[in-house]
């Protein structure tokens, strides 16, 4: 979809305009409504159209005007925040496609009184709002009803000022591109999206300035990747450890931000295989790799001003005759052994080696992992909130308020050493599970300390976040991308200031 900005309103689509709290006008609608004389005021006051946030009056034929005219409630715009700017241009996006318009002009140039942001800005967060909604992952129906078929394909907002407005969604769309680049590798089907298919969508990213690098299960195998091999031993798929970089820092030298995902691309459970009810949804549990390949792309973009590596461990775990068996130990990268309990907790397995890797290699001022990791998640939080687990007060507030900002909220949870205590192994050094069923979230986070070696660090647990089956505000039915956009804010203002 085409977004444009113009310095004042053209001819030749629907045209949407603003209508505050108390149902007052806003510049463009009192223009018309003069224009009709008084003909929106009195159709306002039949329909008791309120101007509320998000709210919209539909006039097919409006005296004066050639076209439809939409009326946009904004309500007051001081309680607005970037976030809810999105939401509206999302809500809108929505709204217009479902008229089958194939280009509308939308002009709210005259909202004013948003905290931090100008008018201009404001113009620019309706834009990503819209443009973030309009994605959506279809490319294997081959035959679609007429009404099914999307037709918007323009959008032209108003702006008091193009420059400035077309400066701040410039970033905003390479964000954007980088929650889309996620919700399309979550989206596919595991036939589609495996180990190397995802190591391939990562070498695309060196056309615009990542650098990267792939780790196949030889160079893995000799350098002692055992836990993360062992994870996906039962696949013919084979796995891989991709390394990208985005060295946009001022200072070169300086220590960069790690972001390690979870890359399971499809995940049977193994030898402990899952039941069969649900099982579908494991397409999506290479959802924290698919947010580093996101984020990579972002950065690019964006060209942001920060050094990042992002590493994605990937596997597929798949039971055969030469799977990993309950009650194997491997050793894992640094030395360590693991007793495998459960090979349906792989995911921590295929982190360990990534994590250790990670911090051996780059030394991070911060590493951070992100990772459907665990059931036990949804049922303490269910599908608000991500967990949040860290051995670091500061990068837990700083990730805490970047999720508040963009609306992808983070829920800490608790760390301590009778968790840890619980993970400790007769026969090795770790077991991957617990002995119990409770705190299994908590357990899975103690056993990725073990291999961070006091990075400071955050383990972002994802699994009730990263697929939503309700319609999401920004992102609707399907893989939500979340974590692309935290992390980008979460960067922008701790880093790259």
């Amino acid at each position: 979809m085409k977004i444009v900005f113009v310095d004042k309103s053209l001819k030749g689509g629907l045209l949407v305009s603003s209508v505050y709290e108390k149902a007052q006008l806003g510049n463009t609608t009192k223009a018309l409504d003069k224009l009709s004389k008084g003909f929106i005021k009195t159709a306002i006051d039949n329909a008791e159209f309120k101007g509320g946030v998000e709210k919209m009056l539909r006039l097919p034929s409006v005296p004066g005007l050639s076209g439809q005219l939409l009326l946009l409630g904004l309500g007051d715009p001081k309680a607005h925040t970037a976030l809810t700017l999105e939401k509206v241009g999302a809500r809108l996006f929505t709204c217009l496609n479902a008229l089958r318009e194939k280009k509308a002009i939308i002009d709210i140039s005259d909202i004013s009184g948003v905290k931090d942001l100008s008018v201009a800005e404001c113009v620019a967060y309706l834009a990503s709002g819209a443009l973030i909604r309009s994605w959506k992952f279809d490319k294997y129906k081959t035959k679609r009803e007429k009404e099914d078929l999307p037709v918007l394909n323009e959008l032209v907002f108003v702006t008091p000022s193009v420059k400035e407005s077309q400066k701040a969604f410039d970033k905003l769309e390479a964000i954007a591109g980088g929650n889309r680049l996620t919700r399309l590798v979550v989206s596919e089907p595991p036939n589609v999206v495996y180990p190397e298919a995802m190591a391939k969508y990562a070498r695309e990213l060196k056309k615009i300035g990542v650098q990267v690098q792939v780790l196949g299960e030889k160079e893995m195998k000799k350098l002692g990747f055992g836990a993360l091999l062992g994870v996906g031993q039962g696949s013919v798929r084979e796995s891989q450890l991709v390394i990208m970089k985005w060295m946009g820092s001022a200072k070169r030298a300086d220590k960069p931000i790690a972001i390690v995902g979870k890359g399971i691309t499809f995940d049977t459970g193994g030898i402990n295989i899952k039941p069969s009810n649900g099982m579908e949804d494991m397409k999506y549990d290479m959802a924290g790799s698919g947010v580093v390949l996101g984020l990579m792309k972002s950065l690019a973009m964006r060209k942001a001003k920060v050094n990042v590596v992002g590493v994605m461990a990937l596997a597929e775990n798949m039971p055969s005759g030469s799977a990993q068996r309950p009650s194997d130990v491997v050793k894992s990268l640094s030395g360590q052994t693991i007793e495998v309990l459960n090979t349906d907790a792989e995911g921590r397995l295929v982190l360990a080696d990534a994590l250790w890797y990670t911090q051996a290699k780059f030394k991070p001022q911060y590493m951070i992992d992100l990772a459907t990791l665990t059931g036990a998640v949804t049922v303490a939080l269910g599908y608000e909130y991500a967990g949040l687990f860290s051995n670091n007060d500061k990068l837990c507030d700083m990730l805490t308020k970047a999720g508040e900002t963009v609306g992808e909220p983070l829920w800490r949870l608790p760390m301590g050493k009778a968790y840890d205590k619980d993970i400790n192994s007769d026969v090795a050094d770790v077991k991957n599970v617990g002995s119990g069923r409770g705190a299994g979230s908590i357990t899975a986070a103690q056993f990725l300390e073990r291999f961070v070696n006091k990075t400071p660090w955050a383990h972002l647990d994802i699994a009730g976040m990263a697929w939503d089956k309700a319609d999401k505000p920004l992102t609707g039915k399907g893989a939500t991308g979340y974590g692309v956009r935290l992390l980008n804010e979460f960067l922008v203002r701790n880093f790259e200031k």
